[in-house]
């Protein structure tokens, strides 16, 4: 099953680029994904067919600035914008789910950073996720700004600076994946984002204060999958947060060989496996 490309305008006139695979039949359920601070939706096409293929409607929503979206690349004007646009994106697919069956479930899912606008949209707007997939997310991060780093960031927000372009700290491919073929196609994609603003820096430091205190304000099923070599995520601290969920129904899913993305493992099949199963669960709960 292929994805179709489609394009949704959110509310300040920005068209999202998405990638949409629906399943021949009626769907058992919609996923909304949200990629990581580098990748995009084009990066996830495994895990997005198997998901289909199980009968869920997928939709993988490129964040503005990134992947497919040219227009102010690497850019946010602030965290709220960026948090506005999934819950653009959720409302949509809920009504879309509303005509199909409004019994079936709406799952938020997002790998690494992405995790951070998944956590806070389930906290501040419950009523549109009924269940939530954190994929390594980029909650607790291993990888932290230098003193001097934080010192320009703060004078950036004190003066209002928005679009000073900053290389992001993870273009190494091997940060994300062991396997070389793997390697090579996070170093020639086009489509990855390997700079940013200081106006998208200054939201990540918004949004990431945010996420962290989310967790006791998410009541819906959550599932979390972490890598046991992640050189990214700090595991340990995202467990902790974990602990502070305000719902009962929690999986934890660890793979102690995988290095952060999942999909790019040497058998990403395990992994999605674990999340079939516990999206059959969340839908024989709805």
């Amino acid at each position: 099953m292929s994805s179709q490309i489609e394009h949704f305008v959110v509310s300040d006139g920005y068209p999202l680029s998405t990638r949409h695979w629906r399943p021949e039949q009626s769907p058992r359920g919609f996923v909304v994904a949200l990629h990581g601070i580098q990748s995009h939706g084009g990066w996830y096409e495994y895990s997005c067919r198997q998901m289909c293929d199980a009968g869920y409607d997928v939709l993988f929503v490129d964040r503005r600035g990134s992947g497919m979206n040219a227009s102010r690349r690497g850019d946010a004007p602030h965290g709220d914008r960026l948090i506005n646009d999934v819950v653009s994106v959720l409302a949509e697919v809920r009504r879309r789910r509303d005509q199909v069956d409004p019994q079936i479930p709406v799952v938020l899912l997002a790998v690494s950073w992405g995790g951070k606008l998944a956590a806070i949209t389930a906290a501040r707007r419950p009523e549109l996720v009924d269940a939530l997939a954190l994929l390594y997310p980029g909650l607790c991060s291993r990888v932290q700004p230098t003193a001097m780093q934080r010192a320009r960031l703060w004078l950036a927000r004190k003066l209002d600076i928005r679009n000073k372009r900053i290389e992001i700290p993870l273009n190494d491919p091997a940060l994300f994946t062991a396997e070389p073929r793997w390697q090579e196609f996070i170093r020639l994609d086009p489509l990855t984002l390997r700079d940013v603003t200081s106006g998208f820096l200054l939201a990540h430091q918004d949004l990431t204060r945010e996420s962290l205190a989310a967790a006791s304000a998410i009541h819906c099923p959550t599932l979390l999958m972490l890598a046991g070599r992640d050189r990214i995520i700090d595991n340990a601290a995202t467990k902790d947060w974990a602990r502070r969920l305000g719902t009962r129904e929690f999986m934890l899913h660890e793979y102690p060989d995988a290095q952060h993305t999942l999909e790019f493992e040497p058998h990403p099949e395990r992994f999605v496996a674990d999340l079939l199963a516990w999206l059959e669960s969340v839908s024989r709960r709805t």
